[in-house]
């Protein structure tokens, strides 16, 4: 199984990446699908919503405080509180799609060792802090999440792609395509 973990700073375009591997891979014939390390922080962040009295609409939107304090506060009482059930989603898709790939878009420097044991290949995503920040601000979330914060330190492991993304989403594309060619090979 190809295993592909996207790493960057917040806005740097890990999301626009894995959606066009994904494409790319259907377009391959490839059997792929996206896992979230962060899934159980996602499912907190709904259900404090939801008991807050605001139910979210769209699972896909952030509240990036909130999700970085759910992130160092589940690490700090179980350090494998993402990385376990990850682990277990990883061994399941690789016992029943053992030809695809997995894409990974959203680890963080905590998860760095156990998505690497995983087999996973680091791909950075980079971009100008200009270019960065004007697209982070512009995503749909419900609070942007601060870029300073212990759960955003850089990743310090060496990637096996550095993707630089200051340019169109065509450019991301040839991107996803070269890695998705050099996955193959």
């Amino acid at each position: 199984m190809h295993k592909i973990a996207l790493h960057g700073r917040p806005g740097a375009g890990k999301s626009t990446l894995a959606g066009l591997l994904i494409e790319e891979c259907g377009r391959a014939g490839m059997p792929v699908q996206r896992l979230k390390l962060g899934t159980p922080l996602y499912e907190a962040q709904a259900l404090v919503y939801a008991l807050a009295g605001k139910p979210l609409l769209d699972t896909d939107v952030q509240d990036g405080p909130l999700l970085n304090a759910l992130g160092e506060a589940m690490r700090r009482i179980n350090p494998q509180a993402l990385t376990a059930p990850f682990t277990y989603r990883v061994q399941q898709a690789e016992q029943l799609r053992p030809e695809g790939m997995l894409i990974c878009d959203d680890m963080r420097a905590p998860d760095v060792e156990v998505v690497i044991g995983l087999g996973f290949r680091l791909v950075e995503v980079v971009a100008p802090d200009e270019l960065r920040l004007r697209r982070k601000k512009e995503r749909a979330d419900l609070a942007a999440g601060d870029d300073n914060h212990t759960t955003e330190r850089p990743i310090t492991a060496t990637p096996w792609q550095r993707v630089h993304n200051s340019g169109s989403r065509e450019d991301l594309r040839a991107h996803a395509t070269r890695i998705l060619g050099e996955v193959l090979r």
